[in-house]
């Protein structure tokens, strides 16, 4: 089957990969334009852009997919599907209606529930115990078209987003390994989602990874955990932005210190009196600086107990 590919950062790779490997027709790759990157600001190609040019397939770098000019030359490839895995551009219904058995996208997330551009982050950020992969038909909607298939994954209780994404990244080779399959053999049936369980995970911003102590000590770890590795969870310290990396939620009855008033320093562990119970934080980094344990940070600084954080 002719396949045109739109995807672009790491999560897309194994998708791509798993189409090379199984010998489809892949007539093009279309992928985002080379963006600075680095502290250098040079131009960097995309992880979907490095592994097209190392298969030989064709590259597009539109920097709006919607122009006449670029619809004409999807019509002109004929792709009989278009795959679509983080891509980064929404697709006009001119698009949407070039190949014949539709345009597929894979989501990293159990749709309905979280549509949008940070699924990965929010499930996260919210607790949840599992989340997953979803294979769907792409229609004008955001995220809304009906479902091929789904596979689901538990979250592991330490797992952050950066490691889940990994994860669920292999795992979104695999259903659209299985999704192609069923579109050969002409088996696919599609499920219509119900718009009343959908819930939304908005992009993520770098405010969004402020700490805000007054809220249970077990929602900071899971933002904490939901923000990694960007845009991270940080306070602030002597006038200094830090990340916390690592930390534990203490169920411990909070006392009547101030929220995010520093209630102990032990040899590896900073422990933050929260909303309710307490944060024990175990890795840190500070603003220009590497990632450091606790245990290393106090070898060099001193923080002591009465200390209140993000003021």
């Amino acid at each position: 089957m002719r396949i045109v590919f739109m995807g672009t950062p790491d999560f897309a790779v194994p998708c791509l990969r798993e189409l090379i490997a199984h010998k489809h027709e892949i007539a093009a790759v279309v992928t985002q334009p080379d963006r600075p990157k680095g502290r250098g600001n040079k131009l960097a190609e995309s992880a979907v852009k490095v592994l097209a040019k190392e298969a030989g397939i064709a590259i597009f770098q539109p920097e709006k997919i919607k122009t006449g000019e670029f619809v004409q030359i999807l019509r002109d490839l004929a792709p009989e599907v278009i795959i679509v895995v983080a891509f980064g551009q929404i697709l006009s219904q001119e698009i949407l209606d070039i190949p014949p058995f539709g345009c597929i996208n894979v989501h990293a997330s159990l749709l309905p529930k979280y549509r949008g551009a940070a699924p990965i982050n929010w499930c996260i950020i919210n607790g949840d115990k599992t989340t997953g992969v979803t294979a769907m038909y792409m229609d004008k909607g955001m995220d809304t078209g009906d479902i091929i298939l789904k596979k689901e994954i538990e979250i592991g209780e330490d797992e952050n987003a950066g490691e889940l994404h990994d994860r669920l990244s292999e795992l979104g080779a695999s259903v659209l390994s299985e999704t192609m399959e069923l579109l050969i053999e002409g088996k696919i049936e599609r499920t219509p989602q119900n718009n009343e369980e959908a819930t939304y995970a908005p992009i993520m911003t770098k405010e969004l990874g402020r700490i805000d102590w007054s809220k249970d000590a077990k929602a900071i770890r899971n933002l904490i955990r939901g923000t990694y590795p960007w845009p991270g969870a940080f306070s602030s310290y002597n006038g200094k932005t830090f990340k916390i990396l690592r930390a534990q939620a203490l169920e411990d009855n909070t006392d009547s210190r101030k929220y995010g008033c520093v209630s102990s320093v032990r040899k590896d562990s900073i422990v933050v009196s929260c909303g309710s119970g307490s944060l024990k934080i175990l890795e840190l980094q500070f603003e220009n600086e590497k990632p450091m344990s606790v245990e290393a940070y106090l070898r060099g600084h001193n923080i002591t107990a009465g200390t209140i954080l993000g003021e």
